[in-house]
């Protein structure tokens, strides 16, 4: 039940971020838990991966490189799902900061309701 209460969280988040970036557009709420749960399994097995081959420019850019990856996971997930487009790298950029910042609110709201 936790699991599914993080994806409709993170489906939220991804339509609250793409009616704030004009860069990115969602067709539809089901589009977005599609979205959710893609990015969710991409950052569970591309991501170590990407990360574990880009150690030495990760630590080169103090970390900086990660911001990268994460942006490359949204074009990825772009480029897969359809009625899900973003505009290029920098609008990618943005969206993976906004939806990492509206997650980690919306999460933080819900465990204040549980309380």
């Amino acid at each position: 039940m936790n699991v599914l209460v993080k994806i409709l969280l993170s489906s939220i988040g991804v339509i609250i971020a793409s009616y704030l970036l004009p860069g990115v557009y969602i067709d539809d709420f089901i589009t977005a838990v599609i979205i959710a749960v893609l990015l969710s399994l991409l950052n569970a097995t591309v991501k170590p991966l990407l990360i574990i081959l880009t150690i030495p420019i990760t630590v080169v850019t103090f970390g900086l490189f990660l911001l990268v990856i994460n942006a490359l996971i949204i074009l990825m997930t772009s480029s897969i799902v359809p009625g899900f487009d973003v505009d290029g790298f920098w609008w990618a950029l943005i969206f993976s900061l906004l939806l990492s910042l509206i997650n980690a609110l919306l999460t933080d709201l819900s465990k204040d309701g549980q309380k």
